[in-house]
């Protein structure tokens, strides 16, 4: 999908505005379409498949004009026969429709949030913290933010990307967690991970303007970053923020966690089997669990719900195809197959390996 200048321009001025989702500034991201309000105060980023809008978080907005957005972008959907699928909202967007019987809730996981200034209190009060970053730093890891002229298309940070996709139990993904980032960073932050002056790994951070805060999008990993690297890019951006600061940061999306603690919305018992599947069988395409579990070793202050809320009363097997599209770029299926392909592949490599 190619993306008109002006209007990204204008959809990235609206977020640095309004962002409040800790998703807001994914709407830059390649392959996403743009709708503006008549008044010229709100965009929605949103990926579109067999009908359905999936949009990319919530509606970018002041607060008081939310209730009001996204009525007129819902209406101008049905009045082009399409409907309408929030994936990723967070709090003000469902409480605006938890009660309301024309959209339907589903618990997508959660995101674990610090407070970036007190960071250093939880490193002090926290051996397993400490022992990880010391792990790396004795291989002699450091960590340094980059600027994004510096970073933008490095040859070596896209060297540590192919080896980071190359491990992957799926082709690469789109959407919210678009990987192809490093020609498109402006306003996001970059620490990289050098051992011996090379870089070995780097973080990406998007901003979340209306909370003064950061999302940290991706950690990507080159195939010799030591164990604790992940955790020393994460400690150097934390203080980065804290310095600058910022009074909000989140590790994005931890897919079926349950660790918000609250009580999931109803599934449809297709949906229900659907997600029992793959907390089951998923692991061989995506570590859920372990994604889970290393955002949890990382003490949180708290765990905020996702969700994806689709307008229209129910929650079809349409909504989940399209997402399921908006992620892969294409037929979900064709990715599915991709990722069997990938990892049979892996499965007789260790076998040759053994």
């Amino acid at each position: 999908m190619m993306t008109n200048p002006r209007e990204l321009t204008r959809a990235r001025d609206l977020v640095l505005a309004y962002g409040w989702n800790a998703t807001a500034y994914q709407i830059v991201n390649p392959g996403i379409a743009h709708w503006f309000a008549l008044e010229g105060d709100a965009v929605v980023g949103y990926a579109e498949w067999r009908g359905v809008r999936v949009v990319a978080g919530a509606p970018v907005c002041p607060a008081e004009r939310l209730a009001a957005v996204t009525a007129e972008f819902e209406r101008r959907a049905a009045q082009e026969g399409k409907r309408v699928c929030y994936f990723g909202a967070e709090g003000r967007l469902e409480t605006l429709y938890r009660d309301d019987a024309g959209h339907a809730r589903v618990l997508l996981g959660a995101q674990p949030v610090w407070d970036p200034r007190n960071w250093p209190g939880i490193v002090r009060g926290n051996a397993p913290i400490r022992a990880q970053l010391n792990r790396a730093r004795n291989k002699g890891v450091t960590v340094l933010e980059w600027p994004s002229p510096r970073a933008e298309r490095h040859p070596e940070l896209q060297r540590c990307l192919d080896e980071w996709l190359a491990g992957r139990g799926l082709p690469p993904l789109h959407f919210l967690v678009e990987p192809e980032t490093l020609a498109r960073l402006g306003d996001r932050r970059v620490f990289v991970a050098e051992q011996a002056g090379r870089p070995i790994a780097f973080l990406v951070a998007s901003p979340v303007p209306q909370r003064r805060g950061w999302l940290v999008e991706k950690f990507v990993r080159g195939r010799h970053a030591p164990n604790g690297t992940s955790q020393l890019m994460v400690d150097a951006a934390l203080r980065a923020f804290a310095a600058d600061g910022a009074e909000y940061a989140t590790l994005g999306l931890a897919p079926l966690s349950r660790r918000a603690g609250i009580d999931a919305p109803r599934e449809p018992l297709w949906l229900h089997g659907v997600l029992a599947w793959v907390r089951a069988h998923g692991r061989r395409f995506y570590n859920f669990d372990g994604l889970d579990a290393f955002k949890a070793r990382l003490q949180p202050e708290r765990w905020e719900p996702v969700f994806a809320i689709a307008a229209g009363g129910s929650f079809s097997p349409r909504f989940l195809y399209a997402i399921a599209a908006a992620f892969s770029g294409g037929s979900p299926l064709a990715t599915l197959a991709g990722g069997l392909v990938r990892a049979a592949s892996a499965e007789l490599g260790w076998a040759a390996d053994r």
